[in-house]
């Protein structure tokens, strides 16, 4: 299925119109594997969709992520970053490169749910656990190594 279809089909399984700007924002977030800003967003969409602004683009950010199809990756710097990733997973966050990099650990995932099973919190459910590591590259070059 074309890339449109999925994210025209997506859109609608949420209740919301496919309108252009939507399309265009999700369509960027789902082929960048960068966690961009908005105006990172914004800046390589206007090329080829001068109409669409920064503001339309924020609102469609918020929009995207109030109907849970993408999600909002926080950083030290105070920015927001987008991730349309949705399959359970974590960020690495480097602070001197500012790069985010997603890592998958299904058992670790599981050690921190069954840990919070085992707590049994009164009055509480857990909607979703976010696990991000803030920490910083020796050598830039170098591939994440995992303790």
């Amino acid at each position: 299925m074309e890339i449109t279809n999925q994210i025209k089909e997506r859109l609608s399984d949420v209740g919301l119109k496919a309108t252009h700007p939507r399309i265009t924002v999700l369509r960027e977030l789902m082929v960048s594997d960068d966690h961009p800003t908005a105006e990172a967003i914004h800046e390589t969409i206007k090329v080829d969709n001068p109409s669409i602004s920064l503001g339309s683009v924020y609102r469609v950010l918020d929009v995207l992520v109030d109907s849970g199809l993408i999600q909002r990756v926080s950083v030290r710097s105070g920015s927001k970053r987008y991730d349309a990733n949705m399959t359970p997973h974590g960020h690495i966050y480097c602070l001197k490169t500012n790069k985010i990099q997603d890592f998958y650990d299904e058992e670790l995932y599981g050690l921190i749910n069954d840990f919070f099973r085992k707590k049994r919190i009164k009055n509480f459910r857990i909607n979703e656990i976010k696990l991000q590591v803030n920490g910083e590259r020796i050598d830039p070059e170098a591939e994440v190594k995992i303790l």
